[in-house]
């Protein structure tokens, strides 16, 4: 049951609020009365759907941090014995009309994002926090990456402080749209797991990646390909390298670490079990980070 429940909150994630400059009611201190509760205003969230069993797990936390309010998420348990973790979302698109929801676009390349937090796990899963910054990709009909970071709460933090998250970006381009979710618990909720959090906000800024400033280290030789992705890297200068595969997501498929002892280093992954589409490899070397985008047919 609770899986089942997990698998419709997160389709639920996936077709719900957009973002610029800054985030829309960054702060919590704006909110719509439901009748028996409030909701953040610009933030989706799970108490329409926990109403009917008279459980929040989105509320107005105060005071503020600063300010008069802050977002507390806390899992709960519904009659049914289900927990459901405290969830806000802003940013989801439409998926048939790729308007926003709610929230905004956001058009910038920010380098973390910055905020206050409170937070407590029970049980093995932390909570976690999640930015995707993506774009339209008019040639392909789908919405590409550009940037992304998901990020497990650490231990605990039992009073009021900084976070800096900084984001992984995939690609040069400028997104149009960004999607932030808070969430107290991961797949797994356990009941009293809380996320406290306030004042959030883009901070920094990424340069784009243009053809003349990419440094020539890493060339994809088989690109689109249905058997493998062959490369070579330059490694001249570059210590405790590595090269990584990932999705469209970002998430790491499989990493090598190259054989250092010359500055070639010529290898392939393969992608028998891949399903087509796009893919990236990334070679990685201290704060030095090189992209390329793969296809497999």
């Amino acid at each position: 049951m609770k899986k089942i429940y997990f698998v419709l909150l997160l389709s639920f994630l996936l077709s719900s609020s957009g973002i610029i400059a800054q985030i829309p009611n960054n702060s919590f201190e704006d909110w719509t009365s439901m009748g028996t509760y409030e909701i953040p205003q610009q933030w989706g969230t799970l108490n329409d759907y926990t109403a009917s069993f008279n459980v929040f797990t989105a509320t107005k936390g105060t005071p503020g941090n600063p300010g008069n309010s802050y977002l507390n998420l806390t899992s709960k348990a519904l009659s049914t014995g289900v927990v459901v973790p405290g969830f806000a979302i802003s940013g989801a698109l439409d998926p048939v009309t790729l308007a926003p929801l709610s929230g905004f676009p956001f058009t910038q390349r920010p380098q973390k994002l910055t905020g206050k937090w409170q937070f407590m796990a029970y049980g093995p899963e932390a909570g976690f926090i999640a930015v995707y910054l993506t774009k339209w990709n008019s040639n392909l009909s789908r919405r590409d990456t550009v940037a992304l970071r998901k990020y497990a709460l650490p231990g605990m933090v039992m009073s009021w402080a900084t976070f800096n998250i900084t984001l992984n970006y995939l690609t040069g381009d400028n997104p149009d749209t960004a999607v932030i979710i808070l969430s107290s618990s991961g797949p797994s909720p356990y009941v009293d797991s809380y996320l406290y959090v306030d004042n959030i906000t883009f901070s920094g800024t990424v340069a784009g990646i243009t053809e003349h400033s990419i440094p020539e280290r890493l060339e994809i030789m088989t690109n689109p390909s249905n058997e493998s992705f062959t490369f070579h890297c330059n490694l001249s200068g570059l210590y405790n390298s590595r090269i990584t595969l990932l999705n469209i997501t970002g998430q790491t498929l499989e990493t090598l670490t190259p054989d250092t002892s010359g500055p070639d280093f010529i290898s392939s992954f393969k992608t028998v079990n891949l399903m087509k589409g796009v893919y990236f490899i990334r070679l990685q070397s201290g704060t030095y980070s090189e992209v390329r985008k793969v296809i497999l047919l």
